[in-house]
């Protein structure tokens, strides 16, 4: 069995749980808050929901507070409360203002803040323990005010970090009042947390680097993919593969969100310089950089772009495996303020990674670790191509770094090992 890398071990420990904290799994009353939430296709509430069943599973009782659904394929409505292995489901209505824009997320999230701050004010005597998350971005104030006010401990998990992301994309000035602001309210937030959770090692970095005196407190634990829900499938034998043409061309796949974070310039200039060879290249989400990538596409030509919306997640399954080579990018400007979290069903799915990501991202060891694919640095579209053309003529190599990124994400980031960590750290906020 693979472990990780040197610079991974500290972070991403191999728990095992004793039977006195078995036993506590039982004690814990978690009130999770959201604003995503299955049926909603947006990745942070898929994980939410695969975490919760894992440890709605394990006996704890849990309480998730989420909106109705805003970005769901075929319904904008799902029921107001379900009940599941231990976990309730709550879900307020949700407000879609100009969802497309800016201004207009930030006001559905604060009314989203708003009604989980009223459930709260009703419901946290039946709760010893809060998880917030950052959908929306300003969520773990709510988590700071209810302990404040009710002395609830919380935990924060940060999927990005505010208002870090917003300056970089150029939303808000670095030296702009909102930013000053907010900057001092996570600084609050993070001292009175019990505990807090980052996706990646350079994510904790950036915090501790903000915030020293709160090292000890930031657990770096990563997201995860079910294995048992994607699992390696043969082109010749998946149906999505057949329907879209890609059985006899090899497939580079970019599946998930494209977005002001995700480098997306480096992919097209592959792209470009492999356009009168056998490459497919298939981007399947949405996203605000979709349109300009889909423009840039037919202002070069190129005939080897196929372009998909997002697919339900029973399609995930044979999606991912439609392919013989899996994308992951993060723009430079990004690095240590967002986890690419389409990385690990990519890996669950058999199939070699190539990473487009700085050269000081904690992806680089990943990938490297698992020995599933190779990293490259931003602009190098130069690189990516001539890799592409190495493993469409070594399919044995393909099929083999598949193996063992699927082994390595079976080892380390499955729903049953990373509910553990999640455990043990909300076990440390309620003693």
């Amino acid at each position: 069995m693979k472990s990780h890398p040197q610079g991974l071990k500290k972070t991403l420990p191999q728990f095992t749980l004793s039977k006195l904290e078995s036993q506590r799994y039982n004690t814990i009353k978690l009130s999770v808050i959201t604003q995503f939430f299955p049926p909603d296709f947006a990745a942070t509430g898929q994980l939410i929901d695969e975490l919760v069943r894992q440890l709605g599973s394990f006996g704890v009782d849990i309480d998730v507070f989420t909106g109705q659904p805003g970005y769901a394929f075929q319904t904008s409505e799902a029921p107001a409360i379900e009940k599941w292995n231990g976990v309730t489901v709550k879900r307020s209505r949700t407000s879609q203002l100009w969802p497309k824009r800016v201004r207009g997320k930030a006001m559905n999230g604060v009314l989203f803040v708003i009604r989980a701050a009223l459930h709260l004010l009703r419901h946290y005597r039946r709760r010893n323990v809060l998880l917030v998350t950052t959908a929306p971005p300003f969520l773990p104030f709510l988590g700071y005010l209810a302990h404040l006010f009710t002395g609830i401990p919380y935990i924060c998990l940060l999927y990005d970090l505010y208002p870090d992301i917003a300056i970089a994309l150029g939303v808000i000035p670095q030296n702009h009042w909102l930013a000053k602001i907010w900057q001092n309210l996570n600084i609050r937030v993070w001292r009175r947390a019990k505990e807090i959770v980052v996706l990646s090692p350079n994510m904790k970095e950036r915090i501790v680097n903000i915030c020293p005196d709160i090292k000890d407190k930031i657990y770096v634990i990563h997201s995860w993919a079910n294995s048992k829900a994607i699992v390696p499938i043969a082109k010749k034998e998946n149906w999505f593969a057949w329907k879209h043409n890609l059985v006899d061309k090899f497939t580079v796949l970019y599946s998930g969100n494209m977005g002001r974070c995700h480098d997306m310039d480096t992919i097209i200039e592959a792209a470009k310089e492999l356009k009168d060879e056998p490459i497919q290249f298939v981007f399947i989400g949405g996203g605000a950089k979709r349109e300009e990538v889909m423009q840039q596409a037919t202002c070069l030509g190129l005939s080897n772009l196929i372009f998909l919306p997002y697919q339900d997640k029973h399609v995930l399954p044979y999606s991912l495996t439609a392919c013989d080579l899996s994308l992951v990018s993060v723009d430079m400007a990004m690095e240590s303020l967002v986890a690419p979290s389409k990385l690990y069903p990519a890996l669950a799915a058999g199939r070699p990674v190539a990473v487009i990501c700085s050269k000081h991202s904690y992806l680089r060891e990943l990938i490297t670790d698992a020995r599933c694919g190779t990293s490259f640095e931003n602009g190098d579209g130069h690189g990516l191509a001539e890799y592409i053309r190495l493993l469409n003529s070594n399919r044995q190599l393909v099929e083999h770094m598949g193996k063992e990124g699927r082994e390595y994400l079976q080892t380390n980031f499955t729903p049953e090992v990373i509910s553990k960590e999640y455990f043990k750290v909300i076990s440390k906020s309620i003693t």
